[in-house]
């Protein structure tokens, strides 16, 4: 029985942990060739993030336990060079890029008037010019095959303000204004444009802003979340179905939308 995503290849950047592994294993099962991009080790802000090359390894033991294929590469998306190195490694392996999952992204707190420079500056180039950047290397291949999906993680925070998190907000709401301008730009060669919006999942990211609060993960969900449906998060899995669908056939005229997760929070 063939699998829907049998000879088509995803890259996806901060691959490692959370919703980037769980889209990775998802697409792995349903035989898509992973391209694997993540830092691979901690960064100064925020001070939780504690990525390594070992997380890195471990997605890669577990796609090929599942059957699939899989490249991995360590870099940071603020550099363009890492991002073409594994962009054009990744196309020598596989021979192609079907889709992009920008993931790779930040988040932590700080009133916007006690933010640092350089505190502002990490979120909007990891979590803006990171995903602009990746798009850049990736879409000179899409429009060669003349089809492809591009879906960026954004947030309900791309689409609400969000209390001492504005830099956080600002950076996914860019996600927005680039979705909708690439969509248009790259709509005559057959290439769909989306961001996915979910509310707070349950991640190592979410334990990491416990840890900065001193709260525990429940505690951070809770209070952030306030969805409509009595859940505090949804789970990686709920995200990995979504970009499955986005990416598929079944969602061939979807494009330039904003696709939200949010068990009913912006209804609010």
């Amino acid at each position: 029985m063939s699998k829907q995503f049998e000879k088509k290849t995803i890259f996806i950047t901060g691959a490692a942990k959370g919703q980037g592994r769980g889209v990775a294993l998802a697409f792995a099962k349903e035989g898509a060739n992973i391209i694997a991009f993540d830092l691979g080790e901690k960064i100064t802000y925020p001070s939780y993030n504690k990525s390594s090359n070992e997380d890195l390894e471990k997605l890669k033991q577990d796609v090929l336990a599942a059957g699939g294929k899989i490249e991995i590469f360590t870099g940071d998306v603020r550099n363009a060079e890492d991002i073409k190195y594994a962009v054009e490694n990744g196309v020598k392996s596989f021979g192609s890029i079907d889709i992009l999952f920008s993931n790779a992204g930040i988040c932590a707190y700080g009133a916007s008037h006690e933010l640092t420079e350089e505190e502002w500056d990490a979120m909007i180039d990891i979590n803006l010019k990171g995903s602009w950047l990746t798009s850049k290397h990736v879409i000179p291949y899409l429009i060669k095959q003349k089809k492809g999906v591009i879906i960026y993680n954004s947030s309900v925070g791309g689409l609400r303000g969000m209390n001492r998190i504005s830099h956080y907000a600002a950076s996914k709401h860019g996600l927005v204004g680039l979705t909708k301008s690439q969509a248009i730009e790259l709509a005559p060669y057959n290439i769909r444009v989306i961001s996915i919006h979910p509310t707070g999942v349950n991640t190592p990211m979410n334990d990491g802003l416990a840890e900065m609060e001193g709260m525990t993960p429940i505690e951070i969900a809770e209070r952030s979340a306030g969805n409509l449906l009595p859940v505090p998060w949804i789970e990686v899995e709920d995200v990995a179905d979504s970009v499955l669908f986005l990416a598929s056939e079944k969602a061939r005229f979807i494009t330039g939308s904003q696709y939200v997760l949010d068990a009913g929070l912006l209804t609010r």
